[in-house]
Order: structure tokens, then sequence, then C-alpha cells
């Protein structure tokens, strides 16, 4: 499976979209209504089944609701019960359950076989309107689904799935390299480089409290609120476009270096508890996923070793292992061979050895795997 994003031209029939989305949302909040009036009456979950069922019979007397295709109110049912279902298997772990939204805030709705068809060009027709997009690479392969989303400034974007043959790893240069994540460098590898990253959320964080307080001064409900907000989202949009294109470069230079790529399962929830802020910039859990679909276009593989090996605690070159090591220390001598080892370093090549020893098995863990830890 494959995802291609490209952006809708700004029209005046984009109107009908939003359209769709707010009802989108509507029916989303009937549903979740519905769900929470069901196990009070009852005490019973409400199948997805049961109800599709009776917001088909609904819809058919809402022309509201109409706007949105049968398959996308479908969809919705099934993201809801998706997600009563992870609630109901990790509720001990904090996991909450679906709640309602503010419909001028919903995102997006989706489409599977039917209510969409691509026309010639860089056109395609949802429904009875035709829209035209930036075609910024070709579509090869079957469509599997088509979903249309918002973002906070209201522009939208469409999203496409495709199913492609997946790619089998084959190793060109046979060059394997460990990766240790940091806070104060974003990567160090086992070859003896370091990677920082540039924390582009600490660079605008200046602007970003400028944008905001501009905001917060500004009459609610006022025209120029909104143009406040608009102003500090564009803040935000810049941050996060300008990371995930350094993140994009990052994996092309690493997959063209490298045939396999080693790294730890970390417990970035966790750490995000301790560090908050800084572990938001470096976004690691976002780079891992950018990182795993490049490598599968490159025929690439990573590889992930369990995130409870004691990778910095042990000597790489002798492998004792050391009963605590505090954070604040960075160098450390081995009591075992004397050697002296860089905290950082020493991990890294550590994660090159257990990660190139599971090669012949497979990975260990799975990336999607990785950041949910």
């Amino acid at each position: 499976m494959k995802t291609l994003k490209f952006k809708l031209y700004h029209h005046k029939r984009n109107r009908y979209l939003k359209r769709m989305i707010n009802a989108s949302g509507v029916i989303y909040n009937h549903c979740i209504a519905l769900h929470k009036r069901y196990y009070r009456m009852w005490g019973k979950h409400l199948s997805c089944a049961k109800l599709q069922s009776h917001i088909a019979k609904l819809r058919k007397c809402n022309p509201f609701w109409q706007t949105v295709g049968s398959q996308a109110v479908q969809d919705i049912c099934q993201r809801i019960e998706k997600a009563y279902q992870l609630f109901f298997k990790h509720n001990k772990k904090g996991v909450r359950p679906p709640g309602f939204k503010k419909v001028k805030k919903y995102k997006s709705f989706t489409l599977k076989q039917a209510g969409y068809k691509f026309l010639c060009g860089n056109r395609v027709k949802i429904g009875s309107k035709v829209y035209q997009f930036w075609k910024s690479r070709e579509i090869e392969g079957t469509v599997k689904t088509l979903t249309i989303k918002r973002t906070p400034l209201g522009e939208l974007f469409m999203v496409i799935v495709i199913e492609g043959n997946k790619p089998e790893a084959k190793f060109t240069t046979g060059k394997i390299a460990g990766f240790d994540f940091g806070l104060r460098t974003f990567l160090t590898c086992s070859d003896s480089t370091t990677i920082e990253s540039p924390q582009f959320f600490k660079q605008s964080l200046n602007a970003i409290k400028k944008a905001s307080r501009q905001h917060s001064k500004k009459l609610k409900g006022s025209v120029n609120r909104e143009q406040a907000r608009k102003n500090l989202v564009r803040r935000y949009e810049d941050i996060s476009n300008r990371r995930r294109d350094w993140f994009w470069k990052l994996a092309h230079e690493l997959t063209d270096k490298f045939d396999v790529l080693c790294f730890e399962s970390l417990n970035l929830k966790g750490m995000h508890r301790f560090w908050g802020r800084k572990i938001s910039d470096l976004a690691f859990g976002e780079f891992l996923q950018i990182l795993e679909w490049i490598a599968k276009k490159k025929n690439r593989q990573i590889v992930f070793i369990d995130q409870w090996y004691p990778s910095t605690k042990t000597c790489s070159s002798c492998g004792h292992i050391l009963e605590s090591l505090d954070l604040s220390i960075r160098r450390w001598r081995c009591p075992s061979c004397q050697s002296e080892n860089d905290r950082d370093g020493n991990a890294s090549l550590n994660i090159k050895r257990v990660g190139s020893s599971t090669l012949g098995v497979g990975d260990v863990r799975q990336s999607q795997t990785a950041i949910s830890v």
C-alpha cells in the first residue's frame, strides 16, 4: 500500500466539499450519542452493523446527511467501532473512548469503491462536482480509498491509498549501521558521526508566543480574531513543514549510505512525560515512519532491537554490563577491559551488533510497534 497526497485548487465549488465534511462531523457526533444512549439503556456495546443500519434509515429522511456518500457514512461507523475496540483492549493503559468533536474542527471523510472518479489530467469527480488538484506525481496502481482532508486554514487536500507490489529487501553494498536517539544529539551513528537536530520549534518559539498573544487579545467572534488564529496556524504549519522536509532529506541520505539501519525501540510516551516539549520538537516517531517508507521504496531494511536491551550500559568492546549509569555521565570507563566509552557512541555500536545478529530472522520490531510502545 502507498499513500499519495495532493492539494486541491482553491475554488468556489470547494464549499461543497467543506459542507460534506461538516455533515460528516454531524453524523459522527450523532453516532457517538447513540453509543452512549444505547449503553445507558441496555448496558451493552452497540455493534457496527446495527449502527450502520440505523444511520442508513435516518439518512433517507435528512437531506443534509445525504450530501455525504453512503460509503463515507459507513466508514464513519467503522472508525468509531475501531476506536471503541481499542478502548476495550487498552483501557487500563489510559486509552479513552471516542468523544464528541466540534463540527467546524472535523477534518475529513473517506470514500472507498464508489463516489469518486478520476478524469483525464488533474481532475477528479467527487459526487456530481469536478475538482482540480496539483498533480505532483503520477497515480500508478489501483486506488483503494480517497480521503478529503481539511486543514485548520481551510485548505483541502486529497489523500489516496494505492495498492502496489511490496518490494523485497535486496542488499547492494552490505553496509550496516546502528543509530542511537538522544536529546542532545538527534542521532549518533556507529561510524562515529553525529546528526544534530535543528529544533525547529525552539527556533520559532518567540514568533509562536507573539502570534499567540495577539490571538488571545482579539475579541471572540470577530474578524480580527479569525485572522490572528490563521496567522498562528501558519506559524505551526511552517514549523511542521520545515521539520518534515528535513526528515525526508535525512531519510534519503541515510538510505543511500546504508543498506541496513538498526534502531532501538523507545517508549516515546514515557519520554514525553519527562521531557515534554523537547521530545515533541525532535519528533523521532514521525522520522521513523518516513524512514521506513523510503526504506521500502529503496529496498533497504530497518531493524529494531528490544527496548529493554541495555545498549548504553553494555561495553561494546568486552560486553561487560554496568549495574547503573546516571544520565549525567556522558563518558565512562569499563571496569573489565578499561576501555573508555562514549555514552551515545557505545550505544550505537551495541545496537548495530544486536541488530545485525537478527538479520537472518527478520525485523525484531516493526516501526509502528516501536512508535506506539
